[in-house]
């Protein structure tokens, strides 16, 4: 059933409430695009490659809560001061995930699964960590209902590669659930130390 599951169902339940989400939240969609124009210089989107299952690199759509802006050596500045005001709360809601529903339309996102990291990573996991790959990336996941971003790297992948070997139509609607419930209490958006996880160096 998980292998049916995995390889059939899931993807057509990806698309069927990917498409009917699509629909309902097109006209939130709009309005936060709107907001953000003149806010990020007519750039309300964020797009940044990103590696999928197998490792495959596909560009990931995002909405833009950060601003380009870079201290006196051209370096981006920390990223609580380039977090807007209005990217602070869309982020404090998740507003911010819902254009990743055009990657799972496209195949090549899941509505669960890992978080999609950094290109720049690949070379720094370890053959379990890079177990994550072995699925299709998540909107949400399992380590976003277990911590999100006020957890450490080990165990963000160490739960990912528990949702590799456990998953289940029955774990992803409890994920799902879990999310909404998340997302109302707005609870694990930020790390302990900044607005965004610091970045990942390797595993010692």
């Amino acid at each position: 059933m998980n292998r049916a599951y995995k390889h059939t169902i899931k993807p057509l339940l990806d698309f069927v409430i990917a498409t009917v989400l699509f629909i309902i939240l097109l006209p939130v969609i709009v309005l936060v695009a709107l907001l953000l124009l003149k806010i990020t210089g007519g750039k309300p989107f964020f797009t940044q490659e990103r590696p999928g299952q197998n490792a495959e690199i596909f560009r990931l759509i995002k909405f833009r809560t950060m601003l380009d802006l870079i201290d006196s050596n051209g370096l981006p500045l920390p990223d609580n001061q380039r977090l807007t005001k209005i990217g602070k709360w869309i982020r404090a809601s998740s507003l911010d995930e819902l254009p990743q529903l055009i990657n799972v339309l496209k195949g090549e996102m899941s509505l669960v699964g890992p978080r999609p990291l950094l290109v720049k990573y690949l070379p720094l996991y370890s053959a379990f960590q890079n177990r994550r790959h072995e699925v299709k990336p998540g909107i949400t996941g399992w380590t976003q209902v277990n911590g999100r971003n006020s957890i450490s790297w080990d165990k963000k992948f160490e739960l990912d590669v528990w949702y590799v070997d456990h998953l289940s139509f029955k774990l992803d609607l409890k994920i799902l659930w879990l999310t909404v419930i998340k997302v109302i209490k707005r609870e694990d958006i930020n790390s302990a130390v900044a607005a965004t996880m610091p970045p990942f160096t390797g595993s010692k």
